[in-house]
Parts: C-alpha cells; sequence; structure tokens
C-alpha cells in the first residue's frame, strides 16, 4: 500500500515538474517525492518538519485550513508567509473520495507554475489517491472492530470466534509476537493504524462515562526488546498515562494482556512515580490489588478516603509505605514526629482500625492503594 501512494505522488511531481508531499487529513506524511534543488527557500521550516518528523504542528494544520483547503474541491494556492515558516507559494490538492476530504498533496508553486491541463491531471491522480485512502479506512475500521471483539469476547466459543476473525484480518503477522498498550482516558476515535509506528491494530474499548481506553496492538522483534511499545506508547500518552503489557505470541491471549495494559496504565494514574508509561511487570502491588479490586472500599475505610479527610490518608500510606517507621514518614512527609502521632491516632478514630495490629494495617494499606485505581 505504501508502495502504491509513493508511485501517485511520484506521477504528480513528474507531471507538474516539483516535488510533491502526501499527508493525510490530520497533515500525517504518507508520502514524499525526491527533493534535488538547489534553491534553499524549497526546504522551508514547514516542509523541512512535515518530512523529518512525518507530522505538523497544529498551529501549521489551523493556518493552511484557513485558506479553505478541507473544503476545496479543487487546487487551492497559498502565498508564501515567512513569518509562520513558509517561504515558498504552495500548491494544495485535495484527496477526497465522494465528496470527503481525506487528504492532501503539496506542491511548490513557481512561476509560470503548471498548466491547467495538468493540475486536471494531477486532481484524476489525487482521485485515485483518494480511492486508496478510502480503502485503507475500511479495512482499518474492520481490523479495529475485530481487535476490540477479541479484547472483550467472553470464554469459550466466543472468544475462539473473534481471535479467528481477527487472524484473518491481521493475515501472516497473526501468530507473531505482539504487545498491548493501553492509554485511558482516551477521548474520541481511535488514530490511524498508519499514525503510530508498529502498530498492527487500534481500538477504542468504552468504559462507562470516563470515555474509553484506546487499544495498540503493537508488534514486536524479541520479547526482550519493548521499543516497538514503549514508542508507541511515548507518541500517545499526550492524551492520557499508558500502561504496556507482558509480551505474548499469538492471538490467544490477547484479553489477559488487555487487562495488563489497562491495569499498568490506572497504576501510572495512581502513583505518578510509576508513569507515565508503566510496564505491568513494574507496577509491584498493583498487579494483585487489580485482581482484588472491587468499585466500593471498605466499610470501615471509606471515612477515611472521603475528600475532606484526604491529608490524613495521605499521611497513613506514607506512613504504610514506610512500614510504619515514624522517623522516616515524618521526613517524606516533612512533619513534627508529634503531628505523625495526632493524625495517625485520627486515622484510628476515623476507621477503627488498630495500626498496631497486622492485619488491620494489611486492610487499611490495601484499600489505600486500591482506592488510587
Amino acid at each position: 500500500m505504501k508502495g502504491d501512494y509513493q508511485e501517485l505522488v511520484d506521477e504528480i511531481s513528474a507531471l507538474l515538474g516539483a516535488p510533491a508531499t502526501l499527508e493525510n487529513r490530520d497533515f500525517g506524511l504518507i508520502a514524499f517525492g525526491a527533493h534535488d534543488s538547489d534553491d534553499d527557500t524549497a526546504m522551508d521550516p514547514v516542509r523541512t518538519r512535515s518530512i523529518l518528523t512525518r507530522k505538523s504542528t497544529p498551529a501549521v494544520r489551523a493556518w493552511f485550513e484557513g485558506f479553505g483547503i478541507t473544503r476545496a474541491t479543487g487546487p487551492v494556492r497559498i502565498p508564501a508567509a515567512p513569518d509562520a515558516g513558509v517561504f515558498r507559494d504552495r500548491i494544495c490538492l485535495p484527496v477526497r473520495h465522494r465528496g470527503v476530504v481525506l487528504g492532501y498533496v503539496w506542491l511548490l508553486d513557481a512561476e509560470p507554475g503548471p498548466t491547467p491541463d495538468r493540475l486536471t491531471a494531477a486532481m484524476e491522480v489525487a482521485t485515485r489517491i483518494g480511492d486508496l485512502l478510502a480503502d485503507e479506512e475500511r479495512a482499518d475500521a474492520d481490523l479495529s472492530r475485530e481487535f476490540a471483539a477479541t479484547l472483550t469476547a467472553g470464554r469459550g466459543w466466543q472468544s475462539d470466534m473473534a481471535v479467528a476473525a481477527l487472524r484473518v484480518a491481521l493475515g501472516p503477522s497473526a501468530d507473531g509476537l505482539h504487545a498491548v498498550v493501553c492509554v485511558t482516558p482516551w477521548q474520541g476515535d481511535a488514530p490511524s493504524i498508519r499514525s503510530v509506528a508498529a502498530a498492527a491494530a487500534v481500538a477504542v474499548l468504552p468504559e462507562g462515562d470516563s470515555g474509553g481506553s484506546l487499544a495498540v496492538l503493537v508488534r514486536l522483534r524479541t520479547p526482550e526488546d519493548i521499543a516497538p511499545a514503549r514508542a508507541a506508547a511515548d507518541r500517545l500518552r499526550a492524551a492520557a498515562p499508558a500502561g504496556i503489557a507482558t509480551p505474548r505470541r499469538g492471538l490467544t491471549d490477547l484479553p489477559a494482556a488487555w487487562r495488563e495494559a489497562n491495569t499498568a496504565a490506572r497504576a501510572a494514574t495512581a502513583q505518578p512515580t510509576l508513569g507515565p508509561v508503566a510496564e505491568w511487570a513494574g507496577i509491584g502491588p498493583y498487579r494483585l490489588l487489580a485482581a482484588l479490586y472491587h468499585p466500593e472500599v471498605d466499610p470501615a475505610v471509606a471515612p477515611l478516603v472521603a475528600p475532606a479527610h484526604a491529608e490524613l490518608a495521605r499521611t497513613a500510606e506514607v506512613f504504610l509505605d514506610n512500614a510504619g517507621q515514624a522517623g522516616r514518614t515524618a521526613a517524606a512527609l516533612g512533619i513534627h514526629r508529634q503531628t505523625l502521632y495526632y493524625r495517625l491516632s485520627r486515622v484510628e478514630q476515623l476507621t477503627g482500625l488498630d495500626l498496631d495490629d497486622g492485619e488491620d494495617r494489611l486492610l487499611l494499606h490495601m484499600s489505600l492503594k486500591s482506592a488510587r485505581l
């Protein structure tokens, strides 16, 4: 598919006598033509950034969209604006399919410029690009649906059917090594597979009133090297913390991998020192807490986790994190020991728990950690 885009971009470059670049509707770079000009202004900051980072900034996107390219059905000429990093005039060819804009072909404009008949021929090529992009979007939508179904299917025949459908959709790579990445909460639609490096599938799973969680299936070469999964998480974590599951081969364990990734992402939210990207293997007690998690806090601890007692709850958690050592706890909180003892007595009064009792301390510690999830 990538080769098809490159051939079409090269065809437009040859028609118009200028190097062309193809971006999707979100200004993510798909393909670009060869550039051999000695004119330094041809590689202005905007074009250079697009090629090197494979995307444009929101400000650049808004500036170009201000010329009506999202509504245009034919070539749009855009004047140079050195202050915006655009040193040369541009020609934008909107890429559409059935009236919907799916991307843009960009070319540098120069006098005397391409003739109308060549621009018409270039727009015909842009239409072929639009057909390809539409086919790819449909394929992505099908893959997203099969991926989501596999993550959420029950046990037995439902899981078997979902895995079989996803295996067909993924093709030969289905039985390879993968890691699941979760970003939560996630607002909006799933990003395109093309925009996430090494992604085999992406899907948004709804989760009640909080919106949803983004799931990404990332291809790996070896179990020891999860760099592609971390790169995908870093690319997406601007929206929210991310979690990475233990790598697995094949598709049958994807639901378990999803639970791991989702828990790791939530642990990164609960304990910022674990994030912003947390691996399942590195979240310690949160692995156990996830298995025991219940949305209702233990009745004894419920008064303590009320917003009015946030300081007391934090004091108790730090005290238990430090194995009940008063000196270390007071130093970590920056308070006097007598203040610490007073707060701990208030904790006991609120909860009815005895902090000298091992089981009471375990209940309190687990409840406070679980409340973060």
